[in-house]
């Protein structure tokens, strides 16, 4: 082998020694993003391409999940631990927590988002412990099993005047603020932001519901009231049948 050749070889092997570093880094960047965002790790005997293929099994099952309706216990609490709505809460008193909030719902109210989260914070020491909290319709719901008795309190969406997100090192506070009180809620700090950023993406898109209603209302009436006038016109002899047929006919749209 001449000495070009030899270098030729050399040049390869150190090419492709650096794109399998940049492989690698990119792929642990890519495992810290997805911890960061789902809490799933790579498993110590598992390729990347088995990890991502597990990561993506997740998604579809969380976004099966999320097509079902909230409004039962065992559902509420499989969606925090889906979306990271907090923690620190055991399945059996996370769902007789949640419990509470499905015997508390009407008829026509539907939970929109939920999350778990220690009540009344103060500290770590003072705080009323876990309780199960839901975004509905109509209020915020928040719920809490006990050994012996139970509370459940609600405050209407219409006394609502903001929920906001606090976040530390490793400890985030959401502050549901009424018009009587506010209620200080501690979760992890990477559940606080996450928590709120979805709470006010369901109220917007509640008060976006409402503002479009009227509006159709308005045009409901405005066409009823333009074929009254039409039919008088008719009944008072100043357009024909076929007239006021064609008239209709536009104003309904058909």
């Amino acid at each position: 082998m001449t000495a070009s050749e030899a270098k030729r070889i050399t040049v390869k092997r150190k090419h492709k020694g650096m794109r399998d570093f940049d492989m690698k880094s990119k792929q642990q960047k890519l495992e810290e993003i997805i911890f960061k965002t789902t809490g799933m790790k790579r498993e110590p005997n598992e390729t990347f391409e088995q990890f991502e293929a597990r990561v993506k099994a997740k998604d579809r099952e969380i976004a099966e999940r999320a097509t079902q309706n909230l409004n039962a216990a065992k559902q509420m609490y499989q969606y925090c631990l889906d979306n990271n709505f907090g923690n620190g809460m055991n399945e059996k008193w996370g769902v007789k927590h949640f419990m509470l909030i499905e015997q508390a719902l009407q008829s026509d109210e539907q939970v929109l988002m939920c999350f778990i989260g220690l009540h009344n914070y103060i500290s770590m020491t003072k705080h009323d412990n876990n309780f199960a909290y839901a975004i509905t319709n109509k209020r915020v719901i928040m719920a809490q099993q006990r050994v012996i008795g139970q509370v459940v309190q609600s405050v209407l969406l219409k006394n609502l005047n903001d929920i906001t997100a606090n976040s530390g090192l490793a400890l985030g506070v959401i502050t549901i603020d009424t018009i009587k009180e506010k209620f200080n809620v501690c979760v992890d700090s990477r559940s606080a932001n996450k928590i709120c950023e979805k709470v006010h993406e369901v109220l917007l898109s509640m008060e976006d519901s409402r503002t479009t209603q009227p509006q159709v209302q308005i045009q409901q009436n405005s066409s009823a009231d333009e074929i009254l006038k039409y039919k008088n016109l008719l009944d008072m002899g100043v357009i024909t049948q076929e007239e006021f047929e064609q008239k209709k006919k536009q104003l309904l749209g058909l």
